[in-house]
């Protein structure tokens, strides 16, 4: 439900106050959720809440930080109802076996990928520079893969206070506990974080700003793919590279591996039947993979999200399967079929 609206009165002012965050609400919630669907209902849930609330509102704080503070108590109440969103890959035990059957696990909230260009991850018209930065590196998919180690109250002390870069008394009047307690959560969730994910990687490129090398290798990797090459795809992954697909269990180690799996289990057979277009997602290089059907057309398979290393190669690709492939495809702005 989204708060009503008319031409002028107390609604027009609350729509011009709130709006100009709402990119930045849904960002949020996402960090918190690691579900874009849910990131989506949750900002609608926050906004219906602050319209209610905002003939109260007094100014003592910003209406962005206002809206923050609504957003993170409606994500930890939805929290409390839900499981964590992992990858494959953080379920735990060693890399799969590619040679093995495929498994897939519907029963799993498996994490989400999030469609946004980086413009769309950039906070409001007022955010400081620095977590304009800090925004853009923090919803990349590891990191957020990473959050879903942390209990819901680590995890929302940690986004306010390293995300946003918000003081410790803005955060314990927040989340209703103490400034010593938002310290301690603090502390646990960094070293909890640093324990299960690496550090935030600036380096990786940006999506619509790729240099010359980058768009080769990206280049050869869609070539590699579309004509079906698979010892040309490994080509381009670092030794120790992963590769998984959630819903299936699985996650693959090494391009020796990845290969393998590839073979025993894509099903094109050659030069034609795949055709890659390039899209964004968490802000990151990613793909829509479209299979050749038995009539002949191509259609949504896979959206393939990837990482690079500092050496340039591939150190990660996670491919989102869906019940609905298509609509998955239609949230990142890809068509049914690909472009001629």
């Amino acid at each position: 439900m989204t708060a009503p609206s008319t031409t002028s009165g107390p609604d027009t002012d609350f729509h011009e106050a709130t709006e100009p965050y709402r990119r930045e609400i849904i960002a949020h919630c996402y960090r918190m959720m690691g579900s874009h669907a849910d990131a989506e209902d949750l900002t609608q849930d926050t906004y219906l809440r602050a319209w209610r609330a905002f003939d109260k509102f007094d100014g003592r704080a910003s209406v962005r930080t206002w809206l923050h503070k609504i957003a993170t108590n409606t994500c930890l109440t939805a929290l409390q109802s839900t499981q964590r969103r992992p990858l494959p890959s953080g379920l735990g035990g060693d890399a799969f076996d590619p040679t093995d059957t495929l498994l897939q696990d519907h029963e799993v909230p498996w994490l989400e990928p999030y469609a946004s260009d980086v413009d769309d991850i950039s906070p409001g018209v007022d955010a400081d520079p620095a977590y304009v930065v800090g925004a853009r590196e923090s919803i990349r998919l590891a990191f957020i893969a990473a959050l879903q180690h942390l209990p819901e109250r680590q995890r929302a002390v940690l986004i306010l206070r390293d995300v946003m870069g918000w003081k410790a008394a803005e955060v314990a009047e927040a989340v209703d506990v103490s400034v010593a307690t938002v310290n301690s959560l603090l502390q646990r969730a960094r070293a909890q974080l640093s324990s299960v994910a690496p550090q935030r990687d600036s380096s990786q490129p940006d999506p619509v700003d790729l240099d010359t090398d980058k768009k080769e290798l990206l280049n050869r990797y869609v070539a590699a793919f579309e004509r079906y090459d698979v010892n040309a795809i490994t080509e381009m992954f670092t030794d120790d590279a992963i590769w998984e697909m959630p819903p299936f269990t699985g996650w693959y180690q090494g391009p020796a591996s990845i290969g393998m799996l590839i073979r025993g289990n894509c099903p094109a057979e050659k030069a034609g039947d795949q055709i890659l277009v390039p899209t964004i997602a968490n802000g990151q290089v990613a793909y829509g993979l479209y299979m050749i059907g038995p009539d002949g057309v191509h259609r949504p398979f896979q959206l393939q999200v990837l990482e690079f290393a500092g050496n340039g190669k591939v150190s990660h690709v996670v491919a989102f399967f869906a019940d609905d492939p298509a609509a998955l495809f239609a949230r990142f702005n890809l068509p049914a079929t690909p472009p001629k």
